[in-house]
């Protein structure tokens, strides 16, 4: 893989790791969402599916029940990550375009193709891309788009993924979505364009009392 174009991975890295759903009373002004992100609600229907696509394809690649639940234990943020992953993707798209950046499905497949080659083949990309960033199978090229994306944008801005102006062209594009979370799942630090763990004390019991229960 080309050295420029690992920081764009590090957006939806944090997709890679796993924690149990949270069942605990949720924001009561947006019933139902996991997250309000302009006006697109992620629901927490929406969240759950995506967390199963990847425990899927883990289970598939990892059929020994032992070894499976090793995984499971070792992505035990999932559900979070996720969900910020699911967030910074709008909110890329936002920053790209107002940056007039675009993506075409051609330069999609071209980097698929150029990956693939550079991996040994399709599965083994999706398998590496599953491991090393906790993207299921069929979510491969949108990643891919958002890599592209996230690449492009900073071009745009005569930098790179790395540097302080392309994460402040996300915080203005947060800001200007008024990202929202559901309590249990955190909350969204505009300057960082970054999911933040709740400092609510009632919610931080909660949790740990759930813990407790399932431990």
């Amino acid at each position: 893989m080309h050295r420029r174009r690992r920081p764009a991975l590090l957006l939806t890295a944090a997709i890679a790791a796993a924690a149990p759903l949270l069942t605990a009373c949720g924001n009561d002004a947006h019933p139902g969402a996991a997250a309000v992100v302009g006006d697109q609600r992620i629901t927490v229907s929406q969240l759950e599916n995506r967390v199963d696509e990847v425990r899927a394809a883990q289970r598939a690649a990892v059929p020994d029940d032992t070894q499976y639940q090793q995984v499971v234990a070792q992505t035990g943020t999932l559900t979070r990550d996720t969900l910020q992953g699911m967030v910074l993707d709008q909110v890329l798209h936002r920053a790209a375009k107002d940056a007039d950046v675009t993506v075409t499905r051609k330069e999609v497949q071209a980097m698929r193709a150029g990956l693939e080659e550079q991996a040994g083949g399709p599965k083994q990309l999706e398998t590496a891309w599953l491991q090393q960033y906790g993207v299921a199978p069929e979510r491969l090229d949108e990643n891919l788009r958002l890599q592209l994306e996230a690449q492009k944008l900073a071009e745009s801005l005569g930098t790179d993924t790395t540097r302080p102006e392309f994460w402040q062209a996300l915080s203005k594009a947060s800001a200007k979505l008024d990202v929202d979370l559901n309590p249990r799942y955190g909350a969204w630090d505009v300057r960082k364009s970054s999911r933040v763990n709740a400092e609510t004390p009632w919610l931080r019991e909660i949790t740990a009392a759930r813990s407790q229960e399932t431990a």
